[in-house]
């Protein structure tokens, strides 16, 4: 018998970044909120551990010869005591690849999910948790997969249950943003720092936008410099009707634009696929899980 799990795409409505420390990480502070659209996991019970990549992104996978997925399950193991997890996993990759949305640390916290309840193991929250904080910093808010703040390296987390349901239109230029290059030119510009902002006083939907346009990625002009594309298609969202705020995620090259209904979110993303015929749109919504 197998199951499955929607791996959700990471959105960081904001991301603030402070200067590199003395053990090479960045300080952040960041609204993280979940789309409706993501990877699909299956997971059942086998002989021994196997991965299979299949989907539209996955050709993209292909070279890896041990992904997150992978390590993630197999430090569950060591956590354990219990070795390997003996399951057949398959990962529909529906993502685009190096894209801001935190698909590999979606698709391991997804696993690890899956993997405790196929295995019927005895493992705490918390203790999966740490499982997942061995992958990455993104690890533990991925296999929450909740509206959350960020703080710290990403591994501090708030819940934040006052977010509003917030229509999106997805927008991916087909090109790769590679997280390293990224921080590298953003170590080589102008750093900000990893200021937490005052909350909003309302969550209405309007004052939220509003409240996140006040706001910034401090990774996007470095992202735009070494990757022109993410440039355009920022200004291409930006410019949809009915898109209120359009700004990248993560460390690109995927933009999302905020709109006011998930009838204008919509209609922006058939307007944008219809005039970039070879970029990846979608629309959703992201909402508290």
């Amino acid at each position: 018998m197998s199951i499955q799990a929607l791996a959700p795409a990471k959105i960081n409505l904001f991301l603030h970044v402070g200067a590199v420390d003395a053990e090479n990480y960045h300080p952040l502070s960041s609204l993280v909120a979940f789309a409706e659209v993501g990877d699909l996991l299956t997971v059942e019970r086998a002989d021994r551990l196997s991965l299979s990549v299949v989907g539209p992104f996955g050709a993209g996978l292909a070279a890896e010869p041990d992904n997150l997925i992978l390590r993630a399950l197999r430090h569950l193991g060591q956590a354990t005591g219990a070795g390997e997890p003996p399951l057949k996993v398959t990962l529909d990759k529906r993502l685009p690849i190096a894209a801001g949305l935190g698909g590999g640390s979606s698709d391991a916290g997804a696993a690890l999910n899956l993997a405790r309840q196929a295995l019927s193991l005895d493992v705490s929250d918390e203790a999966l948790e740490a499982v997942a904080g061995v992958i990455g910093a993104d690890g533990p808010m991925c296999l929450r997969a909740r509206t959350a703040w960020a703080e710290g390296r990403g591994e501090v987390l708030t819940d934040e249950p006052r977010l509003p349901p917030l229509p999106v239109v997805l927008f991916n230029p087909g090109v790769p943003s590679p997280t390293g290059a990224v921080y590298r030119a953003y170590d080589a510009g102008l750093v900000q720092s990893a200021d937490r902002p005052v909350r909003p006083l309302d969550w209405s939907t309007a004052s939220v936008i509003a409240w996140l346009a006040q706001q910034r990625n401090d990774l996007q002009p470095p992202a735009i410099a070494l990757t022109p594309e993410i440039g355009e298609a920022l200004a291409a969202v930006a410019a949809a009707d009915g898109v209120a705020l359009a700004r990248m995620s993560g460390s690109g090259a995927t933009i999302f634009g905020l709109c006011q209904t998930q009838t204008e979110a919509d209609a922006a993303a058939a307007t944008l696929a219809d005039a970039h015929p070879n970029a990846w749109v979608q629309s959703s919504i992201l909402a508290l899980k």
